[in-house]
């Protein structure tokens, strides 16, 4: 949206069918829409892991931003604050939390290239891939094996689902990267993989 006021109308309009429990300004602000009992309407269809209906497991938070500019120093010391009373609220670890581009990217852009995941790990309040010294040779059915295993969608036509968490994967964790698949994104989803795979922490996202 253009603006967080444009953001706020969207989330509070009938008319749209679409809600979130956090809003938080470019300011810093966080503006509470859906109390955190009740189900909001934030991400639609998408999974994560064996999760088909994220709207019924999950807390939504929305950042005011276009998705062109970097996340302001106040919104991301106001989400820093709010990530772990969320978390601790309902047990979900780090690995649980999530973009809407990681559950749905065939539909899906945010939070993009621009969140700074990585400094969400650094605190416990997501994951971040270690740095392993060797990288194995690309292999795309592998690729998806793991990125599956980490939770980018499971099931069947995996392969085709891949194109679309591909660029995803890369936004969240090598920004900006493009082009053929390549060693070092089989060295993190592995890393990833193998530190965090989705069934070991099912109950929420």
């Amino acid at each position: 949206m253009s603006s967080c006021d444009a953001a706020l109308a969207r989330l509070c309009s009938p008319e749209f069918e679409v809600s979130a429990h956090f809003l938080i300004s470019e300011k810093g602000g966080i503006l509470q829409l859906v109390t955190q009992e009740m189900r909001a309407w934030h991400a639609g269809a998408g999974s994560w892991g064996d999760c088909s209906d994220i709207n019924s497991y999950s807390i939504g938070i929305e950042l005011d931003n276009t998705g062109r500019t970097p996340y302001s120093e106040p919104q991301m010391a106001a989400l820093e604050a709010l990530l772990p009373e969320i978390m601790q609220t309902w047990s979900i670890p780090p690995e649980r939390v999530i973009g809407h581009s990681d559950m749905a990217p065939h539909r899906k852009a945010d939070p993009g290239r621009r969140m700074d995941w990585r400094r969400l790990a650094l605190q416990g309040l997501s994951v971040w891939p270690e740095t392993t010294p060797d990288a194995p040779a690309p292999d795309f059915v592998k690729w998806c094996q793991d990125a599956a295993r980490f939770g980018y969608g499971t099931g069947q036509n995996l392969a085709a689902k891949c194109d679309a968490y591909l660029p995803a994967f890369r936004d969240r964790f090598r920004a900006g990267h493009r082009g053929p698949l390549d060693s070092e994104d089989m060295r993190i989803i592995q890393n990833l993989a193998q530190r965090f795979p989705v069934d070991g922490g099912r109950a929420n996202a």
